[in-house]
């Protein structure tokens, strides 16, 4: 009999919208700190070997999630996506699927085209300055002494995009009286460890890459040897017009201490310094030139 039942109907619907309502009530209470982790996603681009690229961030990017966790005093976790080819990683940043990143110059440059929200956290430093080196080589054998003997023969630029592989380099040539007319042939091969191998195979005459890939190529044994050098503005770490203002303030206090861990020094070896748009009107310069290549 229904109404003859001890708890009726409409108590056990009353007690199960209480218990509902309850729970919902004490989600609503609780801080929303407490109940998610910041996460942010870093994304660059394979300028090398990915796996070379992942090995070399990882620690760091532990590093940096701890460090943000303390001074913002929540959990901070850090996710890393490598972009294929430059454009994939510019398009990340400059559309806010990744939080920040680390690029090249010239990628810099793109990506403030596409969204000039993006802004600089900091700048690479070696040894204290903000400009490092790029190379032209030839193979160790070759006979070449200056960029002009390059008339007539092959040469292996990186990727499109690149600051040393492409813009800086062509700027050089183009000094010394080569465009791509003068070349039997060029390429370009994308990431800086295939230019030098190729070189060193003899595919190519000559080749432009960063100096510290051809330094890794030599203790290889890649034969391969400087045949011209050109200053470079190092790499600027940045920020997606997404991120949260503190989280940017963060992240730029913790990379420019003075007193950071030696992890820190895995990625940039000497630390950071404060970086400006106008640090990289040089490879504007050289970006603008190269359109004559």
């Amino acid at each position: 009999m229904l109404n003859g039942a001890r708890y009726p109907i409409g108590t056990l619907g009353v007690l199960r919208l209480w218990s509902v309502l309850s729970l919902c009530l004490l989600m609503l209470l609780t801080p929303l700190e407490a109940r998610a982790d910041i996460t942010l996603t870093f994304g660059t681009y394979a300028a090398d070997k990915p796996t070379v690229t992942v090995k070399k961030y990882r620690p760091f990017l532990t590093f940096l999630s701890n460090r943000l966790g303390e001074v913002l005093d929540e959990k901070v976790v850090i996710r890393m996506t490598v972009a294929k080819e430059y454009q994939e990683g510019i398009d990340q940043l400059a559309n806010g699927e990744v939080d920040f990143a680390r690029f090249g110059p010239a990628s810099y440059i793109h990506v403030m085209k596409q969204n000039p929200q993006v802004q600089i956290v900091a700048m690479e430093s070696k040894k204290g300055s903000k400009r490092f080196q790029g190379v032209i080589v030839v193979h160790r054998d070759s006979t070449i002494t200056k960029l002009s003997d390059l008339a007539g023969l092959s040469f292996a630029f990186g990727d499109e995009l690149s600051t040393i592989g492409r813009y800086l380099a062509q700027s050089h040539l183009l000094e010394a009286g080569i465009d791509s007319k003068d070349l039997h042939t060029y390429e370009y091969l994308g990431r800086h460890d295939l230019v030098g191998e190729a070189v060193g195979a003899g595919k190519f005459t000559a080749g432009a890459l960063k100096e510290s890939t051809y330094k890794k190529l030599i203790a290889k044994g890649v034969p391969i040897r400087v045949l011209a050098s050109f200053d470079n503005v190092t790499k600027p770490w940045l920020a997606s017009s997404n991120l949260p203002e503190d989280v940017l303030l963060a992240m730029r206090q913790i990379m420019l201490s003075s007193d950071n861990e030696e992890i820190v020094r895995r990625v940039s070896k000497n630390g950071f310094l404060q970086g400006a748009d106008s640090d990289y009107d040089l490879i504007r310069d050289a970006m603008e030139q190269s359109q004559a290549f």
